[in-house]
């Protein structure tokens, strides 16, 4: 069998900041999430994305450590990409969340491969990457 992507998860320190960001990105999230302390949300993809605010119901060995070094600011440990349909629809994410206080860590900007990528914060301080394909007319000026 081949190994597979099945899950990936995010430990979050506020359910309801988290849930109510990951809503805001677009994610379909339950009502009356905000209370619970696991959500799962089941993507497109067949794979599942996970918000938990108790670890240590199923890792008792789990210790939070909110005294971790965090990287420098211009630097991520990981990111959690979601694809829009259109550059319009990812600028419109973007400052939708910027307005909604997020922090927006980098504004939108085209890539030389063929994407527009922007990236925000979530509550937790991860970094969200938004990414869409620059429209074909865009990506002949940038690529020549």
């Amino acid at each position: 069998m081949a190994l597979e992507l099945y899950m990936l998860g995010l430990i979050v320190k506020d359910m309801p900041a988290a849930v109510a960001f990951y809503r805001r990105l677009g994610l379909a999230i339950p009502d009356g999430s905000e209370t619970q302390s696991h959500v799962e949300i089941k993507m497109g993809t067949g794979m599942t994305f996970f918000l938990d605010s108790k670890p240590r119901r199923w890792d008792p060995h789990y210790e939070r450590s909110d005294a971790q070094p965090s990287p420098p600011n211009d630097r991520y440990p990981m990111i959690l990409e979601f694809y829009l349909d259109n550059q319009a629809a990812l600028e419109t994410k973007y400052h939708e969340l910027v307005g909604y206080g997020y922090q927006g860590f980098r504004e939108p900007y085209p890539t030389s491969f063929g994407m527009y990528f922007a990236m925000v914060k979530d509550p937790d301080g991860n970094t969200v990457l938004l990414s869409a394909e620059i429209a074909p007319a865009r990506q002949q000026f940038i690529m020549s």
